[in-house]
């Protein structure tokens, strides 16, 4: 069983999924794939799981580094997995390429290429966000492409965590418009 809650964040209302295991899901309301993972049979809770990502969320959402993570319920594909667990490496206040990540990835599978393109379908599918930072992915040359949450909500997340933007750009087309 799914159980939700909602969390008012400084940038816009979050929805939040967890069931007995962890948190299964943190969406921005409105996103690209608002609760694609969310069962059709969950009903609304207050669980402890509830009270840590709140908890997590208030802290991250004054600017600092939490130092813990709420326990996490990821399902996904292996290869969706594989690079949601390199998501989670990325140090607060950096970013990583979706090439980079390719790169990553394509080294552990012993391949001599990975596709950045199928790298960054597994990152805008992440159903956790924020805690598996999918907003610090940009692209090859410095474009602050693909965040389901909306490039407004990317912009205002690289900030909060002081990420050096001078580099970084907005798209005048493509996926994060």
């Amino acid at each position: 069983m799914q159980y939700i809650n909602h969390y008012e964040s400084p940038i816009g209302g979050i929805l939040l999924a967890a069931d007995e295991i962890g948190l299964t899901g943190l969406w921005f309301d409105g996103e690209k794939y608002f609760a694609d993972g969310l069962s059709p049979e969950h009903e609304e809770s207050n669980l402890p799981i509830f009270e840590d990502v709140k908890r997590w969320l208030t802290i991250y959402f004054s600017g600092q580094e939490p130092d813990f993570i709420p326990p996490l319920h990821v399902t996904g594909s292996p290869f969706q997995l594989a690079v949601w667990e390199i998501l989670q490496t990325i140090p607060y206040g950096t970013t990583m390429t979706y090439g980079k990540i390719a790169n990553i990835i394509a080294k552990q599978r012993g391949l001599s290429r990975m596709s950045a393109q199928a790298v960054g379908g597994a990152v805008g599918h992440n159903e956790i966000s924020i805690i598996i930072p999918c907003h610090r992915v940009v692209g090859t040359n410095g474009s602050l492409t693909g965040y389901a949450g909306g490039i407004d909500k990317k912009v205002k997340l690289l900030n909060l965590e002081n990420v050096n933007m001078e580099k970084l750009f907005i798209p005048k087309k493509g996926t994060a418009l």
